[in-house]
């Protein structure tokens, strides 16, 4: 019954974390398109900056809709509409109008460069809103059918997803670039094949068409989950929820946890009213923090800008994408690290070591820039390290778990807010902090931006490995008393 038991909830899970595959994908695939889009384009650095950020503008406006529907309507109808959003975007990033090479035999229809950029801002925060959405609905799905024992390792799958998106990007970008060879991005009068337009001529179009069969089997996939028996339970739908937790765990164990959740919902009013009670307050306080000090860091600047960034100090372009690619390895491999010890040392201890690892890291990124050294790629690949097994999936697991039932889907909504809000301003400003502070003094703010996450980490963050979702509610209702 176990393992049956497990290939369900393994099964499920998959499917959510597909979600997490596409946020990760999209934010690395442009930073192989960054290049060629600047030419192309003819892209200022705020221009570039704005191209890229666009999607993390759309990640708020997702945060903000998932807010509304999530409680409402149910985790699995949220994450179909991300899907739906994922797709146009996927479809969209491709197909800008065509603005160059040979127009009076055009492979789409055509446009001049300024209509084509905003068709292409407009798709990118489409995709944006389906990330901000699955950012906020993927973890509380997970969480929710989650057993106690392994809910830490489940939720960090969702991370892990993203890292696995990141990395197949970065692999993705490099070898499209490799086959294009010294044609990549070269543009002539003369007639084309479509196959060469898209990989060769135009290789951005190519590079982001290759997100498009995934977020298809994302939306396909997701009509066949079930629904969360947490937020089942909370509209009294009570058949469907205790059918669904049989199926997870067995009757014996979906009976006593149907009477626990049944007690903390009832409990439960529900709505901003119950999410700014004073018990809540320092759960509050954690889910907006928390992910902004991750973002604070610099990871979004650096995944979505890893290329650019590298050929800052080694000045070849193909030498950069190999960089990026190491740097996907290396974020997947301390993500896994992560997951399988987020439930033996807990959230708490590895979230600490990894902050104060990226403090150190980022510093010695910032001095290595300073001196001009070729070794930047080392402590970069250390900050990359650090994050991967402490902010980048704890945060997701902290803000999960931390809030009642009835306004999980509320409260994470903003947690996503506050880390895509971050993360658009520091994608938005990077390439202009490169140009007028340099890199050093860029990679020296992000170090210092560090410094007040490691103590209010100490002072606020508790441990929750180990805990129901229930009991995690007591513990902040004690606490308040």
């Amino acid at each position: 019954m176990k393992s049956k038991t497990s290939k369900y909830l393994l099964g499920i899970s998959f499917v959510s974390t597909i979600g997490g595959f596409l946020f990760g994908y999209d934010t690395a695939i442009i930073s192989g398109c960054n290049t060629f889009l600047e030419q192309q384009f003819q892209l200022t650095p705020s221009m570039l900056g704005w191209v890229v950020s666009s999607a993390l503008l759309g990640t708020i406006f997702g945060c903000i809709v998932s807010s509304m529907i999530t409680d409402r309507f149910g985790r699995k109808k949220a994450l179909i509409l991300a899907a739906i959003c994922l797709t146009i975007s996927a479809i969209g990033s491709m197909l800008p109008p065509q603005f160059l090479g040979d127009l009076e035999k055009a492979m789409w229809f055509t446009s001049d460069t300024s209509s084509a950029f905003s068709f292409l801002i407009v798709v990118r925060i489409i995709g944006g809103i389906g990330v901000g959405i699955t950012s906020v609905v993927a973890p509380i799905y997970i969480s929710e059918l989650s057993l106690p024992q392994n809910r830490g390792k489940m939720v960090s799958l969702y991370q892990f997803s993203i890292t696995l998106g990141i990395l197949l990007a970065f692999l993705i970008d490099w070898i499209v670039l490799n086959q294009a060879g010294s044609a990549a991005g070269v543009i002539s009068s003369e007639p084309s094949g479509f196959f060469n337009w898209l990989f060769v001529d135009e290789l951005w179009r190519g590079m982001f068409g290759t997100e498009i069969p995934i977020a298809l089997l994302f939306l396909l996939l997701l009509f066949i989950v079930p629904e969360t028996p947490r937020w089942l339970v909370s509209k009294g739908r009570y058949d469907e929820a205790m059918e669904i937790m049989i199926k997870i765990d067995g009757k014996e164990h979906a009976e006593s946890q149907m009477e626990e959740i049944k007690e903390m919902v009832e409990a439960e009013s529900g709505g901003v009213k119950e999410l700014l009670q004073p018990f809540l307050r320092i759960p509050l306080w954690i889910g907006i923090l928390l992910p902004m000090f991750a973002h604070l860091s610099g990871i979004a600047a650096i995944m979505y800008f890893a290329p650019n960034i590298i050929n800052e100090s080694v000045q070849s372009v193909e030498s950069a994408f190999l960089g990026a690619v190491l740097v996907g390895v290396i974020n997947c491999a301390f993500t896994f690290v992560a997951i399988m010890n987020i439930e033996k040392f807990g959230r708490r201890k590895l979230l600490l070591i990894g902050v104060i690892g990226a403090f150190i890291s980022l510093s010695g990124v910032g001095v290595l820039f300073a001196i001009g050294s070729k070794f930047v790629i080392i402590p970069l690949l250390m900050y990359v390290a650090s994050f991967a097994f402490s902010f980048g999936p704890i945060v997701w697991v902290i803000i999960s778990e931390i809030f009642p039932t009835r306004i999980r889907g509320l409260a994470v909504s903003l947690g996503s807010f506050s880390l895509m809000v971050t993360g658009f301003v520091i994608t938005l400003t990077n390439p202009i902090l490169i140009k007028t502070v340099m890199p050093s003094g860029t990679f020296f703010i992000y170090a210092a931006l560090t410094l007040p996450a490691i103590w209010f980490i100490w002072k606020f963050v508790p441990e929750t490995k180990g805990k129901t979702l229930e009991e995690i509610e007591k513990f902040w209702r004690i606490k308040d008393k």
